[in-house]
Parts: C-alpha cells; sequence; structure tokens
C-alpha cells in the first residue's frame, strides 16, 4: 500500500507542517509515501528523509487571473502525474481544498481519497464552491482540524473526523527544556503571514498604544515584502522578523502570544502558531469565533476577543501586565492544555482511520 499526498504551496505555514509531522510518522511506520507539491519553494515540506517527491510548477502571482491560471496548470499537471504513476489500491492524501487535480485523479482511477480539510476563508465564493464540489464528489473520507470547521464546512454523506493539529514531540522536548517561567507580562508576540486580515495592523496600532511594552511580529514573508508593506513606519518598541524556519526563541523571550485576524475576512479554523506559544508558557489573545477557540479556554489559559474592539485587548494586556497573579496563573494553565494535542494521539488517529478505510491492508500499526 502506497500513499500519494498533494499540497498546493510548500513554505513555512501550518498546513504543510503538519503534513510534514504526518508523512514522517507513515514513512517512520514503514508506509511508501510520494509527496507531490511545489517545485523551487524550501518550505516545512523539503527535504524529508525517506520520501519520494514529484515537483510541478505553481507560481503565487499578485495579479489574480494569473494567480488563477498558474492554480489550474498546477492541478492539471497533479492529475497527470498521479494518472500515470498511482493505482487503484493507493491512497491520495490531499491535504486542505486546493489539490483538487489530486482528488480527481484518485476517483478517476478508484483509489481511497482522504482530504484534510484546514480552512474555510476562500475567496472568490466561485472558486470556494467548485473546490467543495470536486471534494464532494471525489472524497472517500474528511479530516477537520476543528469541529468548528466540521460542523461549519461539512461535505454532505461523507463519513468524517476531527482531527486536532498537533505540536511534534520534539518541539514539546525543546520547549520543556528551555523555557523560562514566566512571571509577568512585558513582551508581545505575534506569527502570521503578511495579510491586512491577519490583523497585522492593528498589532503595529497595540505596539502604539503600550509603549512601555516590547512587541514582535514574525511574518511568513521576505524582509523586502515587509518594508514595502510597512514603508519603514514602525515604532520603537515593535521588531518586524521575514520568515524564520525556526520561532521557539521568539517563544521563548514573549510572554504573551496573540492572533488578530478578523473573523469577517479569514476565520481561523485552529491556530498552531497559538498553540506553540503555549507551549512557552505563553497565554494567548484569539479572535471570539473559530476553530481557535478551542485551543485557548477563554478566561482560563487566554482570551477571546474581537479585533473590532482594540481597546478591549489594549486594557487587557494592560491588566495583565499590572496583576502577576492573574498572569502566572494563565500561564501554568497554558502549559496544562498541551496533553490535548498530543502527537502520539494525532498520528494514532490519523493511521488508525487509514488502516480502517482500507481493511488493514496498510499492514502497520503505532505500538
Amino acid at each position: 500500500m502506497r500513499i500519494f499526498a498533494a499540497h498546493l504551496l510548500n513554505d513555512y505555514s501550518g498546513s504543510p507542517k503538519v503534513l510534514r509531522q504526518l508523512i514522517q510518522g507513515w514513512i517512520k511506520l514503514g508506509v511508501d509515501c510520494t509527496l507531490l507539491t511545489t517545485d523551487g519553494r524550501e518550505g516545512f515540506l523539503s527535504n524529508i528523509s525517506g520520501l519520494r517527491y514529484r515537483l510541478f510548477k505553481y507560481k503565487c502571482a499578485d495579479n489574480k487571473w494569473l494567480r488563477l491560471l498558474f492554480f489550474l496548470m498546477s492541478q492539471i499537471q497533479t492529475l497527470f502525474i498521479l494518472l500515470k504513476c498511482a493505482k487503484r489500491t493507493d491512497i491520495i492524501y490531499v491535504n486542505t481544498i486546493y489539490p483538487w487535480g489530486a482528488a480527481l485523479a484518485g476517483k478517476l482511477l478508484g483509489c481511497t481519497v482522504i482530504y484534510h480539510i484546514h480552512e474555510t476563508s476562500i475567496r472568490p465564493r466561485l472558486l470556494k464552491a467548485f473546490l467543495f464540489g470536486i471534494a464532494r464528489r471525489c472524497s472517500s473520507f474528511v479530516f477537520y482540524v476543528s469541529h468548528y470547521l466540521a460542523k461549519h464546512e461539512a461535505i454532505p454523506g461523507k463519513p468524517s473526523e476531527v482531527l486536532y493539529n498537533a505540536l511534534e514531540s520534539e518541539f514539546i522536548a525543546n520547549a520543556k527544556r528551555t523555557r523560562v517561567a514566566k512571571h509577568s507580562l512585558n513582551n508581545v508576540l505575534m506569527v502570521c503571514s503578511l495579510k491586512e486580515y491577519k490583523g497585522v495592523r492593528e498589532f503595529v496600532k497595540l505596539a502604539l498604544a503600550l509603549p512601555f511594552l516590547r512587541f514582535k511580529l514574525v511574518l511568513n514573508a521576505s524582509q523586502t515584502d515587509i518594508q514595502t508593506f510597512f514603508n519603514d513606519n514602525l515604532p520603537a518598541n515593535l521588531e518586524v522578523f521575514p520568515t524564520q524556519k525556526h520561532v521557539e526563541s521568539f517563544y521563548q523571550w514573549s510572554d504573551v502570544v496573540l492572533n488578530l485576524s478578523d473573523p469577517k475576512r479569514w476565520l481561523e479554523t485552529f491556530g498552531l502558531t497559538i498553540l506553540e506559544g503555549m507551549a512557552f508558557g505563553n497565554p494567548a489573545i484569539v479572535p471570539a469565533s473559530g476553530g481557535i477557540t478551542e485551543v485557548v479556554n477563554n478566561h482560563r489559559n487566554g482570551y477571546h476577543l474581537s479585533i473590532e474592539k482594540l481597546d478591549e485587548i489594549v486594557n487587557r494586556l494592560l491588566h495583565l501586565h499590572r496583576d502577576k497573579a492573574l498572569y502566572r496563573s494563565l500561564s501554568e494553565n497554558a502549559l496544562a492544555a498541551l496533553h490535548r494535542f498530543s502527537e502520539t494521539h494525532f498520528l494514532t488517529q490519523n493511521i488508525q482511520t487509514i488502516n480502517r478505510l482500507h481493511y488493514g491492508k496498510l499492514g502497520v500499526s503505532i505500538p
């Protein structure tokens, strides 16, 4: 039995990181794995030992029509690669809703097609309808990263499970080894993409409103793009960093992690960077809707606050800066919540479901 996994854009964001964990778990169990992903890009899916690669061309152009054309061409490439390489007995693992070419190839070949859906905020609506239409017709099974996503983006008639993202065991061990006790809130961190809807400008406003706190913003973007976006007009207490392969030092530095996504434009379906921050004892402030609310327990290890009420976020940060006892309680609770997101459970649930779908033909198990 073989698994062909497909992912559109290999970068250092959450969905390729999750797929990397799965692939490494499958390979460790002896599964024959092939990955179809973007050529010429470095990301979490690069250089995985024991993995075969079949690369296709894709360019994320600024012009939306060019981007759509490149997307169409990438999926036609994916379709024909799989029609040539895959067999009916193989598994096609579609990571995110985007690789429709892989799903269609799997359907045509009679393969088991498993979707792992991470996102819901897709524009334009016509593209979203097309992608979910392909998923409805081609999928055999669906993993959702949160109960929120499973409820609001359910694919009718398809069996499914919620599979929470998990932190890598190595990441947890490193965090345990290097983290320092958190006593008060002085350092504020946000890790996200360089998008307006991610709340990057609101993060700057927070830094301006709280000049006695220090702020760091880590963006999945180049230094050139960052300079163009902000035009170097930033407060003295804010540092902005380009794409980072390793972010542990930032979580170690910070005292709180933020997600300021605007739910009207982008609903967070999980929030892996928030979970990573919690591994270092950081409480979190996140939007009041979406799957990310399943990671942060309101008033226990963080807060659900809307970006539309930025003054409330300012007041909450100020309160935590002054109330050291409350801050320490939230920090301790953040660490205690990690057991819900165990990598062992994550991999076990995933592989057991795959085994069940193929009536045990995979021939592997997790001790």
